[in-house]
């Protein structure tokens, strides 16, 4: 999209300037970033509903007196008496980077002129650009005079601009940028880059330097980068106008309205220079915080997780169901994108997923790849898993099964003849298969065992255990597959019995999460007492042989019953 270049400029910046025709509007101030501002008895109030962004700026001094001020590189112009139809007004206008500011006032007026600053103004509502190359572009194709050396300096010292809410503002004028006419409307492309915020930006370079996998900022507080699962502090403590301006221009217009109804937002974005990120922006006690998950700019493959090499076994299959387990934060998204892309290399196939929100983007390789976002492609998952099965797919990955409909609906897909992935944040696999029947009424339980038991190929329980070098951390995984054991185990109710197939069951491919922590000990990557932290049966690390499992008493398992191990801790 192009900046127009026509003389009706004139008369949107008509409407702004009518203010100091009033005797307590003593001056109009535009910022990047921020609502426009009408300085009335000696505070800034909003006049806009929504924040200008440069391209609105430069739109509005088109073609008008204003636009020989504009700077061509950092800096601002001196303070410049201007006609405008006749009526003299001093201008201010002021560049950092890819922000401008532009200060108006009525001459004649006995009012002290500050300094011309670029400052993070609290917005009220953000609006980002459509297109950040093209706005970036825009700024820079002005060519005015060079600045002075003593405005450099003012623009340096200044201070940011203090905004109070306006109790009725008027008139509400949007200036968001329009949106080229399509039938799909503007969410589709969800994925394109736009520009942050520099310190931001900065601040998610360190991070992806520092092999880090989340930023957090807060109010009050110094940001902070997880690496190997551990908070570091990466800066000076941010006041609570700075926080605001480092997450707050995330914000597009559905997840704004998500933070002014919930208090918080859930999305992803793609930011130039730093890749993709999973964004949550919430409201706290001393302010905003704003957490930053850094997702890898390409999908995974199982070999370079350091998953098994039984998961392979999955393209032997054309339909049927495997569940993804773990706690938060172990890395499940991350498998289900490499299970994702194994059949995106290996097979032309169709694949549909549905997450919330799309965080890892697939390419094209030998399948067709169908990403949807809840909330912004289909209303949940239970709809887009309904839908889906008319769709012509072959693998449907679902981001997560929260529900009994989404569960149902899953079942159903991998029933007839779909190979499903999803996730759970469940700890074992034994928990993972319990959760499923749980979400169902009681007297349709046996009716879930039945085609669980039918469908079931997989359950993958994972969890990240840091390494002993401190450089990052490594996965172990219990591993359940498939086969008349497993499926005898779901089908009478007699999952207590589970310790005693993974025990057994390495021939069918079945991992014990303890045989995976001491391979793990074995090659050195992990000491034996983070192993048995991360152990159900802290007893098994170190052995070579494997313990026997408690003995278990004759006769099927009631809901309650401590029976075992597993049982005790819930499975």
């Amino acid at each position: 999209m192009k900046i127009s270049n026509n003389i009706g400029n004139v008369g949107q910046l008509r409407d702004f300037l009518h203010y100091l025709d009033r005797g307590d509007v003593t001056e109009i101030v535009f910022q990047s970033g921020a609502t426009a501002t009408a300085k009335k008895r000696g505070k800034h109030k909003a006049v806009t509903s929504e924040p200008m962004s440069a391209r609105h700026i430069l739109k509005l001094v088109r073609d008008t007196p204003l636009q020989r001020l504009v700077p061509s590189q950092d800096g601002a112009s001196a303070p410049t008496a201007t006609l405008i139809e006749g009526v003299e007004y001093i201008v201010t206008v002021a560049r950092s980077g890819e922000m401008l500011l532009l200060r108006v006032r009525r001459a004649g007026r006995n009012t002290e002129l500050p300094a011309a600053t670029i400052g993070a103004v609290a917005p009220v509502r953000v609006s980002l650009p459509t297109d950040a190359v093209e706005e970036k572009q825009a700024v820079d194709s002005y060519e005015p005079p060079p600045m002075p050396a003593k405005d450099r300096r003012e623009l340096a010292a200044a201070v940011p601009i203090p905004v109070a809410p306006m109790e009725a503002p008027q008139p509400q004028v949007s200036y968001r940028p329009p949106v080229e006419a399509s039938p799909l409307g503007e969410f589709v492309r969800s994925d394109l880059p736009f520009t942050a915020p520099a310190g931001l930006r900065a601040l998610l370079m360190q991070a992806r330097e520092q092999a880090a996998s989340d930023v957090h900022i807060m109010s009050g507080e110094p940001p902070r980068l997880r690496s190997a699962g551990r908070l570091a502090a990466a800066g000076p403590t941010l006041s609570d106008q700075q926080a605001c301006g480092l997450v707050m221009p995330l914000l597009n217009e559905r997840s704004a309205k998500q933070f002014e109804e919930l208090g918080y937002a859930d999305f992803a974005c793609q930011l130039e220079g730093v890749g993709r990120l999973r964004v949550n922006v919430n409201k706290q006690r001393s302010g905003i915080k704003g957490c930053f998950r850094l997702i890898m700019p390409e999908p995974p493959t199982l070999d370079s997780l350091g998953l098994p090499s039984e998961l392979r076994q999955m393209l032997n299959y054309h339909q049927g169901l495997v569940v993804v387990s773990g706690p938060n934060g172990a890395g499940k998204t991350t498998t289900l994108s490499a299970l994702v892309d194994l059949f995106n290399s290996e097979r032309s196939v169709h694949i549909i997923t549905v997450e919330d929100p799309v965080e890892v983007i697939h390419p094209i390789k030998k399948a067709i790849v169908s990403q949807r976002e809840v909330g912004i492609h289909t209303k949940s998952f239970h709809s887009a898993l309904k839908g889906s099965l008319r769709e012509d797919p072959d693998v449907i990955a679902i981001g997560e099964l929260r529900d009994r409909e989404t569960v149902e609906k899953a079942l159903e897909a991998a029933e007839t003849g779909h190979l499903v992935f999803a996730t759970m944040s469940t700890p074992s696999g034994a928990r993972t298969i319990g959760r499923l029947i749980d979400m169902f009424p009681p007297d349709d339980q046996s009716q879930v065992r039945s085609t669980l038991a039918g469908v079931l190929k997989f359950v993958v329980s994972q969890r990240l255990v840091p390494r002993n070098d401190r450089d990052g951390r490594v996965v172990a995984v219990e591993l359940l597959t498939g086969g008349m054991a497993l499926w005898s185990l779901i089908r009478d109710d007699k999952l207590f019995q589970l310790p005693s197939l993974l025990q057994r069951g390495r021939a069918f491919g079945m991992i014990r999460i303890e045989d995976s922590l001491n391979e793990l000990v074995s090659s050195g990557a992990i000491s034996i007492e983070t192993a048995k932290k991360f152990a159900d049966d802290p007893r098994l690390i170190g052995h070579s042989q494997p313990l026997s499992p408690p003995q278990e008493p004759p006769g099927r398992g009631t809901k309650g019953t401590k029976r075992n191990l597993f049982a005790k801790k819930g499975g």
